[in-house]
């Protein structure tokens, strides 16, 4: 019986995916699980798995094709199987030679007083969700895409007052942005444009995530297991604390706040030219050597740009650690619709209180950025001192 290949959903919210290549040829036998074609939605360019054993046939997307979920784009057919024929409830033809997400679409929009008739408006998915979001009638928007589609950073210029002719994101003459860098650039200015950021900041001391992380290897040097990061010690001190937050392990969903069933922690992971976030999922059940290995596994999958769909879906709460760049402390943008992210600096020797007397302590700064829709600064704060007590409290356990 053939097996249809849909553009998958990688992604919460995702509406379309761009068709950035096939790993197979229409004709050529298949192996369920190997890779068959690769897909560039909102956050990162993925390797999509054959479904199904067969030999591809009936392929009707082609590169650059932008195409709703859920549309099937090919089929795997048995030694001298058909296709079945294409039927009416595939959906829409792809549109071709469009960015991701920003696939055309025709909406009515009724036109102001001053106006004549209703007109007919080309918008992206995100942009129709935005303008909705922020009541802009896309009617009166001028898109700046190409032929005139009206994109997320057009709706919002329209909201702040600047007449909808927001300029694109673009690199300077001469240099073609990578995918991965121009989804981040995309991705991060509708977070930090739409997302109502607030930011709370604590100091910890780091003994006991430095001890417990030393403690983790040598075990794991022993047995031969993946060597323990401070991160991984912190993806599992977070998830926990989550798991009796649960306010900010929820997300945004347009219209209210959804709490999410697990804890799965997106990690801030950095490849050439971007940084892409690979989900630890069921974070707060697992031991800190089962994040390790996972951790360890993504890390190489990303670097190899054979991130897998299930590695990047489903994040409820992101990390994001540059202490291994000696950075002090920064501030990160929230990764839609996931409530907040925790910023992590490095780990360095200060002088600090203890006991009424001064000593110096390995010391690490914490910034907490939420969405002020899914949570208030009280919460962020019970959330955040919760999480620095945790982190002491692993000392005691050396």
């Amino acid at each position: 019986m053939a097996i249809s290949v849909v553009m998958p959903a990688l992604e919460m919210a995702q509406e379309t995916g761009k068709l950035l290549a096939w790993r197979k040829k229409e004709g050529e036998r298949v192996t369920k699980g190997e890779p068959l074609l690769e897909v560039e939605t909102d956050k990162a360019v993925v390797e999509v798995e054959a479904p199904s054993d067969g030999i591809l046939a009936g392929v009707t997307a082609g590169v650059g094709d932008v195409i709703p979920v859920g549309q099937t784009i090919a089929w795997l057919v048995a030694d001298g199987e058909k296709p079945p024929a294409q039927s009416a409830t595939t959906g829409a033809p792809a549109a071709r030679g469009t960015s991701a997400g920003a696939q055309l679409v025709s909406s009515g929009a009724a036109a102001s007083s001053e106006k004549q008739a209703a007109v007919t408006t080309q918008i992206s998915p995100k942009a129709r969700r935005l303008a909705k979001e922020l009541g802009v009638d896309v009617g009166r928007v001028r898109g700046t895409g190409p032929d005139g589609t009206i994109s997320s950073e057009d709706v919002q210029a329209f909201a702040d007052g600047k007449g909808g002719a927001a300029p694109a994101i673009a690199a300077e003459a001469g240099e073609a942005l990578s995918q991965v860098a121009r989804l981040m650039a995309e991705r991060t200015t509708q977070s930090w444009t739409s997302v109502p950021h607030f930011f709370l900041v604590s100091e910890v001391d780091a003994s006991g995530l430095l001890g417990t992380q030393k403690r983790l290897s040598a075990e794991g040097e022993k047995s031969g297991a993946a060597k323990t990061t401070v991160t991984d010690v912190l993806i599992s001190v977070i998830a926990k604390t989550l798991a009796k937050h649960p306010k900010m392990n929820s997300s945004w969903t347009g219209s209210g706040t959804r709490v999410n069933p697990d804890v799965n922690i997106s990690v801030a992971m950095a490849v050439k030219d971007g940084v892409v976030g690979a989900v630890i999922h069921k974070a707060a059940t697992l031991e800190v050597s089962e994040i390790s290995a996972q951790r360890k596994e993504l890390t190489e999958r990303a670097r190899a740009g054979k991130l897998r769909p299930a590695d990047i879906s489903g994040g409820t709460f992101t990390l994001s650690n540059l202490g291994m760049y000696k950075v002090d402390a920064f501030t990160a943008i929230i990764a839609p619709p996931q409530a907040a992210i925790l910023a992590v600096g490095s780990i360095s020797d200060r002088v600090v209180a203890t006991d009424g007397k001064p000593g110096v302590r390995p010391m690490m700064t914490m910034t907490l950025s939420s969405d002020h829709r899914v949570v208030d600064g009280a919460r962020a704060a019970e959330f955040l001192s919760e999480l620095a007590s945790a982190i002491r409290e692993l000392e005691k356990t050396k």
